[in-house]
């Protein structure tokens, strides 16, 4: 059983560092979408990842359409606050793929557009001025979802 978590640019590295901790815990794998806002030799990056870079499943793609050629027939979701579902209402199956964005920008627009039937949210407040959670946390809520509804399995 495996998760896949796709980030679409991500651009800090302390994020990405504590995702692939998540996926190295969980056996979910990595696909990294370039450009990426930092080298995979920064310090903070590696500082964040620890020793779980050799755990971790971590794959790389020139762009989001290499990545869909890659995985055709795969489940994919996109984790935007434009969904209309909560990452709650969905089932996720074995092999899926969640989608996230950078942390600036989120996802791109047109692929939110081309999407919206499996674009999901995790409920927030809707204060002035609270954008969006921490790329890693929301990762991480999202992923622990899915796992939940697949019962753990490979977990213990």
């Amino acid at each position: 059983m495996a998760i896949n978590i796709v980030l679409v640019e991500p651009e800090i590295p302390h994020n990405t560092g504590n995702i692939i901790r998540t996926c190295a815990n969980t056996g979910a794998i990595l696909h990294l979408v370039r450009p990426l806002g930092f080298s995979l030799d920064d310090k903070h990056l590696k500082r964040c990842g620890l020793d779980y870079w050799d755990i971790a499943d971590i794959q790389y793609y020139d762009s989001f359409e290499e990545l869909e050629d890659k995985h055709k027939g795969a489940k994919f979701f996109f984790s935007t606050i434009n969904g209309q579902k909560n990452h709650t209402d969905v089932k996720y199956e074995d092999g899926c793929f969640l989608v996230f964005g950078k942390e600036t920008k989120g996802l791109p627009k047109d692929l939110i557009e081309a999407n919206m039937d499996t674009c999901i949210r995790i409920p927030m407040r809707g204060i002035e001025g609270a954008r969006c959670l921490n790329l890693s946390n929301a990762v991480a809520i999202v992923v622990y979802e899915a796992m939940r509804q697949l019962d753990f399995d490979g977990l213990v």
